[in-house]
């Protein structure tokens, strides 16, 4: 067991909403910028659990932003954690926080989970993450939901079929 999934087996404080086979994944590819000064957007921030888990997890020299559209999350900010509130679709907010955060070394987007908020967020901020960073887009399993916008195996418009796309592209 790493020490994210520790941290959300033993968490007793604000709540955090993980899939548990997540945690490898995280630890694999984020544990590089622990004790850094990494700069991390989360899109989701719910009851802020997991903004607290990040820093915890990365250490005293980071910089946690949190992005949601429920002006109530902004009463969470803590030292060290910042929050944004705005659509997630709404590109012109993308980009004031392509403006407004000084670094993206890590984002996770675990926010609405609807295909255009993922590929709005994805077009609008992946350019703005750092060469050697990280870009996570959690719950892409919505790409076959109807409920969120997506609807079924090789359904035009979804995240999974966007960024197929992109692979083709970068492979072609």
């Amino acid at each position: 067991m790493n020490d994210l999934e520790k941290y959300f087996t033993e968490n007793t404080d604000r709540s955090i909403h993980k899939w548990q086979h997540y945690f490898d994944v995280y630890d694999r590819h984020f544990s590089r910028f622990r004790g850094t000064d990494v700069h991390v957007v989360e899109f989701g921030v719910s009851e802020g659990g997991s903004l607290q888990m990040w820093k915890e997890y990365f250490g005293p020299d980071c910089k946690i932003y949190g992005v949601d559209i429920n002006p109530y999350c902004k009463e969470l900010e803590e030292d060290c954690i910042e929050i944004f509130i705005g659509d997630q679709e709404d590109r012109q907010f993308l980009k004031s926080l392509a403006r407004d955060i000084p670094r993206i070394d890590i984002l996770i987007d675990d926010g609405g989970h609807r295909m255009q908020q993922q590929i709005s967020t994805f077009e609008e901020l992946f350019p703005h993450v750092s060469a050697h960073g990280a870009y996570l887009c959690e719950d892409m399993h919505t790409s076959y939901w109807k409920g969120w916008g997506g609807g079924g195996y090789k359904k035009h418009g979804t995240f999974i079929e966007y960024t197929k796309n992109l692979i083709d592209s970068i492979n072609a």
